[in-house]
């Protein structure tokens, strides 16, 4: 049998940058040990997200070219929009400059103070936007999402008995929606399959609350319905993103994900009472609805971008590549969330540093040691993500403290991820001299792990 390779060929390169410890040490103290501080000339191998930092391929860089600048009724929007529709079955549209936009105009039609927005874990932009209005959000994900060690095929699913007790506490008249995140980003890039969508829009057909999809990741979990779910594996891609699809009434999409572009996002609803009352929030935050916030040629780019993400081969390649460094940390013994999602290893800080109070920011203190190591940029899903309770204003603390290792799209080699892997297992052997972590020195009243300031204990 012959190895596996890239289905594709490099054709421009972009130089890395690679410095000392001593260097690394200077430039994190300056960034106040805050990883988004950092420049990217300061950076070797970036893994801090997958958004918006993906390679286009030549048809989308070609699309650029062709990109219809009109203020109103560009032909570039509709080329999107009939790609969108074709892909989704949704018939409105309205796109904004990113996906935290996108949840910004439509929640700011649905989503009312003292309301209780549940689904499975809400990412962070999320949760800021229903705590912003006031409103609260509720995790019901299965509680198999919550142990890196136990494997479940799905651990993105939603729990329905959770969703149930939820309905029976706040009634339909507080419940706007139900939130699902494909795949789900929280829980480590865990996919959410065909049979949970299919009871939760059981679920919400019963109660008549509608059902919106988080969908930046929504061609990753189309392949794990396909590879995970036996009945699913003689559909191609396109057929089973229509059917997810068919069973929510809107979504949200960050495209820096799977649209493989570097900005953009959109909005797309079954409603055309619902798509009406957005197109005011659209037009005053965003800008007209045949734009909003995005130039012609990036949305000929991410007409192009959509249609690639939802192939078997490009998801192949990409979900191939993480799970390439998933399988080299498990191999040496590196506590990661399993089984390995889509655009990311997870690796399981609370495992790997046992010495490190969680008052002291374990996952925190674990990506800026493998920056110090390596060059390496990661991030943190842990305490400083979670934030504080709006309430009490005590940290909350989630069950899982991780550190994401964030693949960009068609960017990287298998090089690059030895060498991760590699810098991984340096400090995982000597992990029990690692006993103190950090505290914060300033922080923003919400979102707070972008601007955060630590100081080193």
């Amino acid at each position: 049998m012959l190895p596996y390779t890239e289905p594709y060929k490099i054709k421009m390169i972009e130089p890395m940058y690679p410095s000392t410890r001593a260097q690394r040490e200077k430039w994190i103290k300056e960034a106040n040990y805050n990883l988004f501080n950092l420049k990217s000339s300061q950076v070797y191998i970036d893994l801090l997200t997958d958004s918006g930092t993906g390679a286009m391929s030549q048809e989308q860089w070609s699309a650029l070219m062709s990109g219809d600048e009109s203020y109103a009724g560009s032909r570039s929007f509709d080329s999107l929009h009939e790609t969108i529709t074709s892909l989704t079955g949704f018939p409105y549209v309205l796109p904004t400059h990113q996906g935290r936009a996108a949840e910004n105009v439509l929640f700011s039609v649905m989503v009312k103070e003292g309301n209780v927005v549940p689904g499975n874990a809400h990412f962070d932009t999320t949760k800021g936007h229903i705590e912003f209005r006031k409103a609260s959000a509720f995790d019901c994900t299965i509680d198999e999402a919550n142990d890196t060690s136990v494997y479940h095929p799905f651990k993105g699913n939603v729990d329905i008995g959770k969703l149930e007790n939820i309905y029976q506490v706040y009634g339909k008249e507080r419940i706007p929606m139900i939130i699902v995140t494909i795949t789900c980003n929280s829980t480590g890039g865990q996919p959410v399959s065909m049979e949970n969508l299919k009871a939760v829009r059981e679920f919400a057909d019963r109660y008549e609350i509608p059902v919106i999809f988080d969908a930046a990741r929504f061609a990753e979990n189309a392949y794990f319905i396909k590879t995970r779910e036996k009945e699913y594996q003689n559909h191609t891609i396109r057929d089973i993103v229509k059917e997810m699809f068919s069973l929510s009434d809107g979504m949200t999409m960050s495209s820096k994900k799977d649209g493989i572009v570097n900005m953009g996002g959109f909005i797309a609803l079954n409603s055309k009472e619902l798509y009406q009352e957005a197109t005011t929030f659209n037009i005053m935050f965003e800008g007209y609805i045949t734009y909003g916030g995005m130039s012609g040629r990036d949305m000929a780019a991410l007409a192009q971008g959509l249609k690639e993400a939802t192939t078997f081969e490009y998801l192949e390649s990409r979900i191939k590549q993480v799970h390439y460094l998933g399988n080299l940390l498990q191999e040496a013994g590196i506590p990661v969330q399993e089984p390995f999602g889509g655009h990311a290893i997870f690796v399981d800080a609370t495992r790997f540093l046992p010495r490190v109070p969680r008052e002291e920011y374990i996952a925190q203190t674990l990506a800026l040691e493998l920056y110090l190591e390596s060059g390496v940029r990661a991030v943190e899903i842990g305490t400083l993500l979670a934030d504080r309770d709006p309430e009490t204003r005590e940290n909350r603390y989630p069950r899982l403290e991780m550190v994401r290792l964030t693949i960009p799209r068609r960017v990287y080699t298998r090089n690059h991820m030895d060498y991760v892997a590699a810098a991984l297992q340096n400090i995982f052997e000597r992990r029990e001299k690692i006993t103190r972590g950090y505290k914060i020195r300033y922080e923003a009243p919400i979102m707070r792990h972008f601007t955060v300031e630590l100081e080193k204990i």
